[in-house]
């Protein structure tokens, strides 16, 4: 299928090539252009689904910003009853892995979800979304070493799917918190979710967003969230899932070499709809260009 191996193990997962969109940032179905088959993919996400059935934030709710956008669309969700009843059968025979992104507003909602999707065989891991900024204060259970820590071991006892721990980047410093995943079981971090920010329009004096604040994405942040994954590469020995402004596929190439085993496409999908195709594609035309036989071998080259 490809000219290198572009495979990657999570846990019990094997994802056939390393790229997938960021939660929330891709409709496979109604919405879906059909530009492409979904099996192309390594991964299809599913936006969060919230332990309750929440509204989401008032509008409005997208901004563009130079070099990204701003969303403070805050979780709206069926709830996870709802979900499993009527969406997630849709989900079946997709012809590629299926990562869940969950949420929830208590610790203990998480373990409620996990428990209630039982290890579901449409679902081939579980990505906690534990840093969405743009619901409430925009405090993150994954702000705090401490509170993560707890939050994770008490998910982890109610599943056997991998678990990919999404954290934060509105912190000091991200590796504590990527180090208590790793100590108490994630199967690979996400880094990062979108990082704090705001709008105001000069004419009416007022911010853009309903909620004021909302959650930064595109290449704008890419340089920060290079700077995290590779101070996550030197700390933890779980897998890295980079999120943040790939825009290309030479975008992933440096997440790789910054340590990351897959990338996430979320804003970009917004602007060019074959993005991930373009930078599956490209991936392993870099990789066979230099004679590389498989994502290991380029993966945290640029710490050697």
């Amino acid at each position: 299928m490809y000219k290198s191996d572009l495979s990657v193990k999570i846990g019990s997962a094997t994802f056939k090539n390393p790229v997938m969109p960021a939660s929330g940032a891709y409709d496979y179905f109604v919405n879906n252009a059909n530009v492409f088959p979904m099996s192309e993919l390594g991964a299809i996400m599913i936006k969060s689904v919230h332990r309750l059935e929440r509204p989401g934030n008032p509008p409005r709710r997208v901004a563009e910003v130079t070099g990204g956008m701003l969303n403070s669309v805050g979780l709206p969700s069926i709830g996870i009853e709802n979900f499993l009843k009527y969406d997630l059968p849709r989900y079946e025979n997709m012809g590629t892995e299926v990562v869940l992104s969950i949420a929830g507003s208590e610790q203990h909602h998480y373990r409620e979800v996990l428990e209630m999707l039982n290890d579901n065989p449409i679902v081939s891991a579980v990505e906690l979304n534990f840093s969405c900024p743009n619901v409430g204060t925009g405090l993150a259970f994954s702000s705090d070493p401490r509170v993560l820590a707890e939050t994770l071991k008490e998910a982890r006892t109610a599943t056997k799917l991998p678990l990919f721990v999404k954290l934060a980047p509105n912190v000091t410093d991200i590796r504590p918190t990527a180090k208590a995943a790793e100590d108490e079981g994630a199967d690979a971090i996400t880094v990062s979710n979108t990082w704090k920010a705001m709008k105001i329009d000069i004419n009416t004096q007022k911010p853009v967003l309903g909620n004021t604040m909302g959650g930064m994405s595109g290449p704008a942040v890419k340089p920060q969230n290079m700077l995290l994954v590779w101070q996550a590469y030197d700390t933890v020995k779980i897998p890295i899932i980079a999120s943040g402004g790939v825009s290309c596929w030479q975008d992933a190439i440096e997440y790789f070499m910054a340590g990351a085993s897959m990338v996430q496409v979320g804003t970009m999908n917004f602007v060019n709809p074959m993005c991930m195709v373009e930078v599956i594609g490209g991936i392993d035309d870099y990789l066979a260009s230099h004679d590389y036989k498989s994502l290991d071998d380029i993966r945290g080259i640029a710490h050697k």
